[in-house]
């Protein structure tokens, strides 16, 4: 397969995935859970008939809540997101909405101060993830810095990670409008093992890349690594299929709470192999093309 002669193909196709996920972002946004804004989660089952959501609105207006979202779960079950409070007004909110027709499932309650503080770690955790990918790349590539330096392997596989994770963020830009999930801690989780994931695909490929120049005349170094992808694309596409039969399996055998988090996955699983095999080598054969 002529992977890399193609590459004006697949750089077209992420450019307009990018375009559409960079639309979605600036229009529809995202909706950050209480994990990162703060306030309470209530989860609870009705035994028997679900009462209307106006219905549950009208017992609750007299509380001074704030901004009240409640969204139907299930045949019977409901969620509902407030802003923070104590255990006391808590247990009133049950007994209003009918504390022994209901089970309760779930409550969460986070403050303000605590959200912030949970989005600047996640941040970080990102930022640090991608310095410390940059760092080991650089020195893994360290004895094959000619005819494209070490560290340029290293951005390359950066770009494809931000080219990974902003697209993700731009499907669930649109599952946030249309469907109203929330970003939330499970979301950083699941976008860690994703930034992990797409880097391992690209790494094999590198690998496999410098072993060929090691033992080749890299004088044609196109060809070298449309040769290391053909050697890799099997092992990486074994790899994905197996992870996303699990991740489907999750997905709609799971509960409601990891749903979305096995959907950020399937997401980010499918654009970072994709990434993987057609972006970073062409972004590396292209930048390798500039310089000659």
């Amino acid at each position: 397969m002529q992977i890399v002669k193609h590459c004006k193909i697949y750089f077209s196709i992420s450019i307009i995935l990018f375009l559409g996920s960079l639309f979605s972002l600036l229009f529809y946004g995202l909706t950050l859970g209480i994990d990162f804004t703060g306030g309470t989660l209530m989860e609870v089952e009705f035994l028997n008939e679900r009462p209307d959501n106006q219905e549950i609105q009208e017992k609750l207006t007299d509380m001074e809540l704030g901004q009240i979202n409640i969204q139907a779960t299930g045949e019977k079950g409901l969620i509902l997101r407030l802003k923070d409070v104590d255990e006391e007004t808590h247990q009133i909110i049950l007994g209003k909405i009918g504390a022994d027709q209901i089970i309760e499932k779930r409550f969460e309650s986070i403050g303000p101060l605590i959200g912030k503080e949970l989005k600047t770690k996640a941040l970080w955790a990102i930022l640090l993830s991608l310095l410390a990918i940059v760092i080991y790349i650089a020195w893994a590539f360290r004895k094959v810095s000619k005819p494209v330096a070490s560290w340029q392997y290293g951005l390359v596989a950066i770009i494809a990670l931000f080219h990974d994770i902003f697209i993700t963020l731009g499907f669930f830009s649109v599952f946030c409008h249309f469907k109203e999930i929330e970003i939330g801690l499970p979301f950083v989780a699941a976008f860690l093992t994703i930034l992990g994931y797409s880097v391992n695909n690209s790494i094999v490929i590198f690998d496999r890349a410098r072993e060929n120049i090691l033992k080749t005349n890299w004088t044609d170094f196109k060809e070298v690594i449309n040769q290391s992808i053909n050697q890799s694309i099997t092992r990486c596409l074994n790899t994905a299929l197996t992870t996303l039969f699990v991740l489907l399996a999750i997905f709609f055998l799971g509960g409601q709470s990891i749903k979305y988090f096995s959907l950020a996955l399937i997401i980010g699983i499918i654009i970072g192999t994709y990434s993987s095999i057609f972006i970073t080598a062409s972004l590396v054969t292209a930048w390798h093309g500039r310089k000659g």
